[in-house]
């Protein structure tokens, strides 16, 4: 076996998303501020930075004016300020918008811009290499690098063909991957460091950008609804901002504790798309962009401990969405900052490869908990209520919060992770769902072509079954193998051989990295691991 090379930084950073960027150039701010030399390294699967970047996206620019505070200047790509914003609730022909003296101040998005989280990034990505930073796109970090006691010492990239991944030593690793990433999974797992929280739980969310005429825009306008399609009993619902030119993004969300294992939410989002309103909005316009990532949703209550020996979790890795608000690359971008803040401190009193201790309680004591705490209980609520009173409850909670800085509810459980919520099939009802229009609604693999795919078809399958035998065995008699509904890239396909047999097919080629697959899986039978660095999407301002 051909000896893998190794280079050493002092730290290294996996993920080149709004936390991982923000991490590094606070970093070399406070080197370079102190005279400091500090090598720094951030990896990023995706072939360019902001390729494989999907969020909604209204970005509150909170932390961007603490890290860069002259970004106007610098020429950040968030130039379409909020200009209006309604809540609305759809029935299956009509809707009602929600009175704005009703909403807690805490959903208000004045001062918040509609952009491209993918372009910040990639924006960001530029920032860091200006300033020296080592940037690495096309590398995926597989493997945790440790010492004889435990302790991480770096990450090691996959292997690409017959050439073999290097080594990247540091004294510091820090886990920027986003939602339900590998190494932060198989870290929290070894290090427990969710012993004294509750599990992560996630949301699907499915993104379009849609070019409409002229007329139907409104630029800077912003609508969030609820109801219709999904059933009082699952979470989740949509959203439409009018972007930049002509340009609208649709988003839909479905909470993955639902338990109906006929429920698509691929197929739940076109069907949305149905409704007068939006079928109103789209009339003569024309689909340009399709994505989907998995987004966490448990909040204050499931955030782990940060940190473990030789690192921490930072960003989605470990979990900062505010659910009512549906903002997170701000709390991002938070940790980043206050994680490169206190390893910067350790470094410069000689310290590597230790945990930084109470890194979760100092993050959370900052603009992280302001914006977390108020909301812990909206995703419980939704949970065990419905949309219908949940939503009714988490709105007196956010203004109790807003009105008298605390809840008459405490602080809400949930401790059942998503993948156990599943009924049976046959206790289920079967929901069928209209065929595409190919106007409006389109199939899977219409949509994943608008993802700009790059895959090798001659490398290892990257969605791993820990007992292949178990779709058929257990989830397809059980569940009617729900994995064929709840990918939203058609990865997974049941076919029936010469035999009458049926077997699961994995068509790895089209996935998505959303990570449902590993997150909704009622066995907990699947593990997504990253593809040879650079494969997957390509998105362009998603």
């Amino acid at each position: 076996m051909t000896e893998r090379e190794a280079i050493p930084f002092d730290v290294v950073i996996v993920g080149a998303g709004p936390a991982g960027l923000a991490a590094a150039i606070k970093l070399k701010q406070l080197a370079d501020a102190s005279g400091v030399s500090l090598a720094i390294a951030v990896l990023e699967k995706s072939a360019e930075i902001g390729g494989h970047i999907l969020s909604g996206a209204i970005i509150d620019p909170a932390a961007l004016n603490a890290l860069l505070p002259d970004w106007q200047a610098r020429g950040a790509p968030l130039g379409l300020a909020v200009a209006s914003d309604e809540f609305r609730i759809l029935g299956a022909q009509r809707s009602v918008a929600i009175p704005s003296l009703l909403l807690p101040p805490q959903l208000a998005n004045h001062g918040c811009y509609i952009a491209s989280l993918g372009n910040l990034c990639r924006w960001l990505g530029e920032q860091a290499v200006a300033m020296g930073i080592d940037v690495f796109p096309g590398f995926a970090a597989t493997e945790m690098l440790h010492d004889e006691t435990g302790r991480v010492t770096g990450v090691a990239t996959g292997d690409v063909g017959d050439s073999p991944g290097i080594e990247l030593h540091a004294r510091y690793t820090l886990i920027a991957e986003g939602a339900r990433g590998s190494l932060a999974k198989g870290l929290i797992a070894r290090f427990g460091l969710d012993q004294n929280s509750e599990p992560q739980h996630y949301g699907l969310g499915i993104k379009e950008v849609w070019e409409i005429p002229a007329a139907q825009h409104r630029a800077g306008h912003v609508e969030h609804h609820l109801g219709w399609p999904l059933r009082d009993d699952t979470g989740g619902g949509g959203f439409v901002y009018h972007a930049e030119g002509t340009q609208v993004v649709l988003g839909y969300v479905v909470h993955l504790n639902y338990s109906n294992p006929w429920l698509s939410p691929f197929d739940e989002m076109q069907r949305w798309k149905t409704h007068p309103r939006l079928r109103t909005l789209l009339a003569g316009g024309r689909r340009i962009a399709y994505g989907a990532r998995a987004m966490t949703s448990g909040g204050l209550q499931s955030i782990p401990q940060l940190a473990f020996p030789g690192g921490a979790l930072i960003g989605c890795s470990a979990g900062f969405m505010n659910v009512p608000r549906i903002k997170g690359s701000h709390n991002a971008m938070w940790s980043g900052i206050g994680t490169a803040e206190a390893v910067f401190a350790a470094l410069t009193a000689g310290r590597s490869h230790d945990a930084i201790e109470d890194l979760r309680s100092t993050l959370l004591a900052g603009p992280i908990g302001a914006d977390l705490r108020p909301a812990r209980n909206a995703k419980p609520m939704l949970s065990k209520f419905g949309t219908r009173l949940g939503t009714l409850l988490s709105g007196i909670d956010l203004w109790a919060n807003a009105l008298i800085g605390r809840s008459p509810f405490g602080t809400l459980r949930h401790p059942a992770p998503d993948h156990t919520k599943l009924r049976l099939a046959q206790q289920s009802a079967r929901i069928d769902y209209p065929a595409p229009d190919g106007k409006l609604t389109f199939d899977r693999l219409s949509s994943v072509f608008l993802a700009n795919l790059q895959h090798d078809e001659g490398q290892p399958v990257h969605l791993r079954l820990r007992d292949p035998a178990v779709p058929v065995r257990s989830n397809l008699p059980l569940y009617a193998e729900p994995a064929q509904r709840y990918c939203p890239a058609g990865v997974y396909e049941i076919e029936t051989g010469a035999d009458g047999q049926p077997t699961l097919r994995i068509n790895a080629a089209n996935c998505v990295h959303c990570k449902a697959c590993d997150i909704k899986d009622p066995a907990a039978n699947i593990d997504w691991v990253p593809p040879q660095g650079g494969s997957g999407p390509n998105y362009a301002g998603m």
